[in-house]
């Protein structure tokens, strides 16, 4: 992520005897995974493409109101046109974390097209760019092994880690994207990033005010993989 200002982030099995255990744990199980795991609304049978978003905080809504997010933007653009839309992004995300819950949430939310926004994370802590692109490959892998397409989304960040760091970060993905011919967003805050005053008080995550932008910079990427125009997302 490139921001306006410099800156880094800092069994025993149950038995029969006890069904009122049984029930306690799985009611709190439930509970836990719907706070972790956004799921989609109810669809109908109108519905016949489902995009899961597979980010960070960048598109998790972030300290604003989760509808002024790019991603309700989105959701609500295109589920008139039976199009579902369905947020699976977790604030603080690394692609590591994305690598070790893309399997549950490619098989509990069957996606037709899975979003990439991963890796400004990663970058910020400094991890090592081949890990970074390790993992977003063995990503993009299990979504085409589910039948999914995949868009990739390209991040950037200042040069905190020295200049050739960061260029061989934002390099990465679109050497990616040319490597599995993806739809590819090069850069999610193109257009924001260096506006100040389109950022929260931390300098990092984007207001609300600046949600459309971010929308219009992820639509042509996301319709070319549904296979239309961006126009309709535009409007």
């Amino acid at each position: 992520m490139k921001v306006g200002v410099n800156t880094q982030f800092s069994s025993k099995p149950l038995v029969k005897s006890m069904p009122a255990s049984l029930f306690a744990i799985m009611a709190t199980l439930t509970m836990l995974l719907t706070a972790a795991f956004p799921v989609a609304a109810k669809e109908n049978a109108d519905v016949r493409e489902r995009v899961m978003i597979y980010g960070d905080s960048l598109s998790a809504a972030y300290g604003i109101n989760v509808k002024d997010g790019w991603v309700a933007l989105m959701e609500a653009k295109l589920q008139p046109q039976g199009i579902a839309v369905v947020n699976a992004s977790i604030s603080g995300e690394t692609t590591r974390g994305g690598l070790s819950r893309i399997k549950t949430d490619l098989a509990r939310l069957s996606p037709t097209i899975v979003v990439l926004a991963l890796g400004a994370n990663d970058g910020l802590r400094g991890l090592p760019n081949a890990d970074t692109r390790k993992n977003l490959e063995a990503i993009i892998n299990a979504a085409r092994a589910a039948s999914a397409r995949v868009v990739l989304v390209g991040i950037q960040i200042p040069p905190n880690y020295g200049l050739e760091y960061a260029q061989q970060f934002r390099d990465m993905y679109a050497d990616l994207a040319v490597k599995y011919k993806l739809p590819f967003v090069p850069f999610l805050l193109e257009g924001i990033a260096d506006k100040l005053e389109l950022f929260q008080t931390d300098h990092l995550h984007p207001i609300a005010a600046a949600q459309p932008k971010i929308l219009d910079n992820v639509a042509p990427a996301v319709w070319q993989a549904i296979g239309k125009t961006s126009a309709t997302l535009r409007r």
